[in-house]
């Protein structure tokens, strides 16, 4: 008989479901070990982050420069560029919209410090760094391993790579799903999480129309370079879109991209070089998911924030996440520390942002995948279907 496995977001949702009911039922010493769990993870998440950006953002930066020209850098200008538009997009949709769809005072702080609950004991697990000093040490060493012609360094570095993704699969995304059991049970235990679950789905209402949003408007801009339709270009990737949709990974859907993306009369080689490329680099449907429920949590927490803030995050964010295609829930796990270092979230906060990504991880690399296609037809139109 075969076995039944249930995607990441199917344990999410479970694990949310169970939360809530399990809150409404369970006594203050039930509660109070789900807390002590929840806060000896969320010591090793704090622990884990740094080396996450460290160990998957330096090996990417490394790859990058490897091939560097021309052709890369116009490529990585178009790309970081619409990561940027969208993210600030978003922020500015969501600035003009949820303050009138959020209650302000869901605050999370509420839960944090809920009534007399606390966990049975702690246990401190200092991080090695903190999180922008391991951000500029992997840019620092990125780009240093892209410039030597020694590979000792390289191949170690890429070990750490292969050492952080396994950590990533086989301990923190298998917990993710009892850590967020954890807290909506406190939420339910305490009666805050009604009002954050009518949060969440206007949330994703709103995101999902930018995103569409954002894709009509990146053909737009293709099709005008090329002179097409912009329609029958976003038309014939819609294979890549759903291709995405079920995969959730760009690595995974580049065979289709390819395929669509030459339909759309991409030249072989551009078409070869962009879409793996842009499969690391292109990030913009995960980046307006982050920044639109950033900019949620802190609306409803009463947190302090404006487009200069937003925007500083906003270029890192597009920066960091190279590191996150081909690893399970790796735009999100590698968002963590800026989070938490530009914006102040706080592990209650932390804990949301894995849920409300998660649920719409699959449009969000559908969205990044699909654009890719578009910076192939504008890099076809500027490059005349030449790599060199």
């Amino acid at each position: 008989m075969k076995k039944l496995k249930i995607g990441l977001l199917g344990q999410i949702l479970i694990a949310i479901a169970l939360g809530i009911g399990a809150g409404m039922i369970a006594p203050a010493w039930v509660v109070r070990i789900f807390l002590t769990i929840n806060g000896i993870f969320s010591q090793f998440l704090g622990f884990a982050i740094p080396l996450i950006i460290l160990g998957l953002v330096a090996p990417a930066i490394s790859d990058i420069g490897r091939s560097a020209g021309k052709l890369l850098l116009t490529t990585v200008a178009i790309a970081y560029g619409s990561t940027i538009f969208a993210g600030t997009v978003s922020y500015l949709t969501g600035a003009a919209l949820f303050p009138g769809m959020i209650q302000k005072g869901s605050s999370l702080q509420e839960v944090a410090s809920a009534a007399e609950l606390a966990p049975f004991f702690t246990v401190s697990i200092p991080p090695m760094m903190n999180v922008m000093t391991a951000l500029i040490l992997a840019f620092t060493i990125g780009l240093g391993l892209a410039h030597i012609e020694g590979t000792t360094l390289k191949n170690a570095f890429h070990d750490f790579e292969k050492i952080i993704t396994k950590t990533i699969k086989s301990a923190i995304i298998p917990l993710l799903p009892l850590y967020i059991f954890g807290i909506f049970l406190n939420m339910t235990y305490v009666g805050q999480v009604f009002s954050i679950l009518t949060v969440f789905i206007k949330i994703i209402g709103v995101i999902f129309a930018i995103h569409i949003g954002i894709l009509i408007l990146q053909f737009a801009i293709a099709g005008g370079f090329v002179r097409k339709n912009p329609f029958r270009l976003l038309w014939n990737m819609m294979p890549a879109y759903f291709t995405a949709l079920g995969t959730q990974s760009s690595a995974a859907t580049i065979p289709v991209t390819l395929e669509q993306t030459r339909k759309n009369g991409v030249s072989e080689d551009i078409a070869g070089f962009t879409i793996p490329l842009c499969a690391t680099i292109h990030m913009s449907g995960s980046t307006l998911k982050i920044v639109a429920c950033a900019l949620a949590l802190m609306i409803m927490q009463g947190m302090p924030y404006d487009f200069g803030m937003f925007f500083g995050f906003i270029c890192m964010l597009g920066i960091t996440m190279v590191a996150a295609p081909g690893v399970p829930g790796g735009a999100i796990m590698a968002s963590l520390g800026l989070l938490q270092s530009m914006l102040g979230f706080n592990q209650e906060a932390q804990a949301l942002m894995i849920a409300l990504y998660i649920a719409m991880d699959s449009f969000g690399t559908a969205c990044n995948v699909t654009g890719d296609g578009a910076i192939a037809l504008i890099i076809d139109r500027i490059t005349g279907g030449r790599k060199s």
